[in-house]
């Protein structure tokens, strides 16, 4: 395996100094911006430190000391920025909670998080106000639109001009080790797990990513993960700032395509089910056309020969077209939160996208592997980051066990839950991920699935339902899948798969065709589909029992399928 090189990249200890270092070196330039009409709705970044050293010196009036707890809540925009920022500039505890949990999940977390101070946008406003009472540890209630006199709930942008900026040397002086950050990965009571980061997680995180992946002060991302969520934070927030980049705030998922022509966007992090809608859109529009349907593939393959002889801009000149109803700037799409389909990633990329995937987890702040620029597997989760360490624990005779990292991104710890710290560390200091996979030759590391997904087929062998719901979920009847062990008569455990139709796609069938969709054309339609992915699939990972769901899966932040609530009769 040949040693990487890595781009050179500016150090930083902390949040706090990140922050410090781009407000001095980028002032004038754009940092951020809501496509939403917010109170704080674009700012430089010289104006962004200011915002912060402003909302910081306000939160000290308040009363609010170093090291408080403070809850932050809300949608996708500049003020949030400006509070996570804040929190770790002013040495707090910032808790950033889901926004799409319920009411009963966000007041668990508020509770379970010990925070003392709360910010959150008007449309949260309801819930706390209901919930006033029961939070008797929250003294401050900061909402990011108005004031409400009647329930002595402050107003940010209030805040924000009532007070003067704090001086830069009147800044707390910050351990880099100590805990900055609780994300609870789940609301639910009883079951809220709270992950413990601090500002050196966060900023050796930065610092190994941009080494291998460079961003730049022309790139500009748009945002449309839900930031309080790592990948979005660390990745989607925290790295344009680090490199000079501008990060812009999509209006909302409906108007991603819109947003990217608005801002002329460089850069899209996303979950793969965005890009696996993307790519079958794409393909759809394509399919529809005779010409495009003949000419296209013949295109493809005469663009990939130009590539591989260092002509790769040429696929963005051939599907000029397609590239500008994505703004005409795309540079990179990244997937993250789980593993893309890899055949979309090679599509995308035969269209002229760049397209990579990483991994990692919220415990490791997230990042633990990235494909680079000229050095990506499709079929990989990546490189390990130059500090991290993965090691393979007990492989099976084909290289596969759990994977166990190090490095300075691994948590802290989880907040108040010594047991599950220590049954999530090994003895010698190795986080366990609950992740199945091997290292190539190449030194990629490869992502099998959860290790509780797992199912054991009648020959013994291990089987990924997350590979075969790649293959299944490329049929264009296949809205989403999920495929898992169950007990047959025999009690055997045989493959099954529960299939979510696509609408549109049995819509098109039945104009096409002339029929009624009924069940049993359904039933038809899919059992086909079934054993077109069987035929692509070896004989112990088929699938013997499938069954139709009418309504999509309930999901996480970064859109996977929660397996644990879906029943299976």
């Amino acid at each position: 395996m040949k040693k990487l090189k890595l781009n050179k990249v500016p150090e930083v200890v902390s949040v706090q100094d990140m922050l410090l270092q781009s407000a001095k070196k980028y002032s004038t330039k754009l940092a951020m911006e809501d496509l939403n009409d917010t109170p704080l709705k674009r700012v430089t970044y010289a104006k962004l430190l200011e915002s912060v050293l402003t909302f910081g010196n306000a939160l000290k009036s308040l009363g609010i000391k170093e090291r408080t707890h403070i809850a932050l809540i809300g949608e996708n925009r500049v003020q949030w920025a400006v509070s996570f920022l804040t929190s770790m500039a002013f040495n707090y505890v910032v808790v950033p909670i889901d926004a799409r949990l319920n009411s009963n999940e966000i007041l668990n977390i508020v509770h379970e998080s010990d925070a003392e101070a709360l910010i959150f946008s008007d449309q949260y406003s309801s819930i706390f106000s209901e919930a006033h009472s029961a939070l008797k540890r929250i003294e401050n209630f900061i909402c990011m639109d108005k004031e409400y006199k009647e329930e002595n709930f402050l107003s940010m942008p209030k805040l924000l001009e009532e007070n003067v900026a704090a001086k830069e040397e009147e800044l707390p002086k910050i351990n880099p080790d100590d805990m900055a950050e609780i994300i609870f990965t789940s609301g639910s009571l009883g079951r809220a797990k709270g992950v413990m980061l601090s500002q050196k997680n966060l900023a050796s995180n930065l610092m190994d990513m941009v080494a291998h992946l460079m961003m730049y002060p022309e790139d500009r991302f748009l945002s449309v993960l839900p930031i309080h969520h790592t990948y979005e934070c660390t990745c989607g927030m925290l790295c344009p700032l680090y490199c000079g980049s501008s990060v812009h705030y999509s209006r909302s998922l409906r108007t991603v395509v819109d947003d990217l022509q608005n801002v002329k966007a460089t850069m899209l992090l996303g979950v793969p089910l965005l890009f696996d809608k993307m790519f079958k859109r794409i393909q759809k529009g394509i399919q529809e056309d005779k010409k495009k349907a003949k000419l296209v593939p013949k295109l493809i393959g005469i663009t990939n020969l130009t590539s591989r002889v260092g002509l790769g801009q040429l696929k963005k000149k051939v599907f000029k077209a397609l590239h500008e109803k994505f703004g005409g700037h795309i540079r990179f799409f990244i997937a993250g939160g789980a593993a893309p389909d890899p055949l979309v990633a090679k599509g995308l990329r035969e269209f002229g996208f760049g397209f990579l995937q990483g991994y990692g987890l919220t415990e490791t702040s997230p990042i633990l592997a990235v494909n680079r620029d000229k050095e990506f597997k499709d079929e990989a989760g990546g490189l390990p980051l130059g500090r991290v360490t993965i090691n393979i624990h007990e492989p099976d005779s084909s290289g596969v066990g759990e994977i166990w990292a190090k490095g300075p991104n691994v948590m802290l710890g989880y907040y108040k839950n010594k047991k599950q710290t220590e049954a999530t560390f090994s003895p010698d200091g190795w986080f366990k991920t609950g992740d199945i996979g091997f290292l190539d030759k190449d030194g990629f590391l490869h992502i099998k699935g959860r290790m509780k997904n797992v199912i054991i087929s009648k020959s013994g062998k291990n089987v990924y339902p997350e590979e075969i719901e790649d293959v299944l979920n490329r049929s264009p009847f296949v809205l989403e899948s999920m495929v898992y062990g169950e007990q047959d008569d025999k009690q055997d455990e045989i493959i099954a798969a529960m299939l979510v139709p696509d609408g549109e796609a049995f819509i098109a069938y039945a104009e096409e065709n002339n029929v009624q969709i009924t069940s049993n054309l359904i039933e038809k339609i899919m059992a086909d589909e079934i054993k077109l992915t069987n035929k692509q699939l070896t004989g112990f990972k088929h699938i013997k029992k499938f069954y139709v769901r009418e309504n999509e899966f309930e999901k996480t932040t970064t859109q996977k399928i929660k397996r644990y609530l879906v029943g299976k009769k």
